[in-house]
């Protein structure tokens, strides 16, 4: 589970995610990153945590198999939030492909978008 206060919940939270921060797509997903806009050298602000947010659509599947979807990404994500400069933004949009994907398949895909955001990979 991720905890309340590592969630995108706000309109305007995925808006400026999706529209403002950088995108990689893979077969089965496509990761939007905004990187966080405080400065910590800046006295009295804090930096607040990366957060990170779910689209998944009908497209995907019924709701049994979007519900699964969203857990597995969901727990994915938790593992590499602390790789994730503070303040970010992140969503995770899955193409119709998640649904069929086992856990290791989603894993993957995961890990080569947020490699990429993050500039631990080439195109």
């Amino acid at each position: 589970m991720l905890p309340s206060e590592y969630r995108l919940r706000r309109r305007e939270d995925f808006a400026t995610a999706v529209r403002r921060g950088r995108r990689a797509g893979r077969p089965l997903l496509v990761v939007h990153l905004r990187s966080g806009s405080t400065d910590p050298h800046v006295p009295g602000e804090t930096a607040p945590p990366a957060r990170a947010g779910f689209v998944v659509s009908k497209a995907v599947g019924g709701a049994v198999v979007r519900n699964q979807v969203k857990r597995r990404l969901r727990h994915l994500v938790r593992e590499h939030l602390s790789e994730l400069p503070p303040g970010s933004l992140v969503v995770v949009r899955a193409l119709p492909g998640a649904g069929d994907a086992d856990h290791d398949q989603l894993a993957r895909d995961l890990d080569a978008a947020l490699r990429r955001l993050l500039g631990g990979g080439a195109r």
